[in-house]
């Protein structure tokens, strides 16, 4: 227990009672096309004839129009000419190295190119306005794990799902985004979800406003939206944390709730008090230890889901349109389980 008020607490306790856990019958997707291709840029790259760099970026350049220029301006931060640095890059030992390892690990994407498939069909059936994506493999030293482009084009940095033993940590000692927390997620089966992740990341937008309660309810609506795109991926994977730490949720949302309350934080927009209860973070401030971070996060989705529950004509594309979180909120009659 967190040391709340016990009034506060009784008093929640009466209010709440118990509501399913708000996961959908799967709909059968198996009917819709969704023919996904990997193209492996980090293959075509690291193959160019390095003694004739300038003609090998040019060809590279007219199979990749749009990623290229994304890649080495925005990832590299270099001209996609700069036919020295291209080389370099390339010839580099410890880069080489690093290409060899992804081979070795991803020389095979046939599992993953499945997994991506039948999301790809969830995605069509859930949205089916929009293109279904593309996806384009890249290394870049650690950059950045996936990113969407163009008209939902996946980009999917392979550099950052070698798997948990990988040294992320010698790499750089003193970068955060290598802290344990994080690396154990570093691998294969979290790579289908951080993509599609990014994906509903592209089509959520920003956040309405700088309330916990926007936050919260904004982060909510992406975990709905990822867990009916993954609806067979387990909740650790997708929420990026333990299974103990998914049980510690699922047995702690009335507390959780009590805390948001108690500490007037559901309508705080200061950032330092609400930051890692939405943004990743080993854990969240005021909770035991075995709370994970981002737990503002989880009741927000709980809250999505009780708002689906009590609209399911509602679609994904309108869910993603409700700007108003109190409104959405209100709306969804939400009562945090006991």
């Amino acid at each position: 227990m967190f040391g709340f008020f016990f009034f506060l607490l009784l008093s929640l306790s009466v209010i709440s009672g118990c509501r399913p856990d708000g996961r959908r019958d799967i709909p059968d997707v198996s009917g819709i096309g969704a023919d996904i291709s990997i193209r492996r840029f980090e293959q075509d790259l690291f193959r160019l004839d390095t003694s004739r760099m300038a003609e090998g970026l040019a060809r590279l350049e007219e199979a990749y129009p749009e990623f290229m220029p994304l890649f080495f301006g925005q990832i590299l931060g270099v001209a996609p000419t700069d036919t020295a640095f291209a080389r370099g890059f390339v010839a580099h030992p410890a880069v080489r190295r690093l290409y060899d390892t992804c081979q070795v690990v991803y020389g095979d994407m046939a599992g993953i190119k499945t997994e991506l498939e039948q999301a790809a069909r969830f995605f069509r059936h859930y949205f089916p306005e929009e293109v279904l994506p593309t996806v384009t493999t890249f290394i870049s030293e650690y950059s950045i794990a996936a990113f969407v482009y163009g008209e939902n084009d996946l980009a999917i940095g392979l550099d950052l799902f070698l798997g948990e033993t990988y040294p992320y940590r010698q790499i750089d000692p003193n970068n955060p985004a290598f802290s344990s927390y994080l690396t154990r997620t570093f691998n294969r089966s979290h790579l289908v979800s951080k993509a599609i992740q990014a994906l509903v990341d592209g089509l959520a937008g920003p956040p309405p406003g700088n309330r916990l309660l926007d936050l919260m309810v904004h982060n909510g609506k992406k975990l709905y939206a990822l867990d009916v795109l993954l609806p067979y991926t387990p909740d650790s994977i997708k929420l990026e944390i333990t299974p103990q730490q998914v049980q510690w949720l699922n047995d702690n949302e009335l507390e959780m709730w009590a805390y948001f309350l108690k500490e007037e934080l559901l309508y705080s927009s200061d950032w330092q008090n609400i930051r890692k209860l939405v943004e990743y973070s080993p854990h969240s401030p005021g909770m035991p230890p075995e709370a994970p971070g981002r737990t503002a996060n989880w009741v927000g989705w709980q809250i999505v889901k009780a708002y689906m529950e009590k609209h399911p004509e509602t679609k994904l594309p309108q869910l993603f349109a409700l700007q108003d979180a109190q409104a959405l909120m209100d709306a969804s009659r939400y009562r945090p389980r006991r």
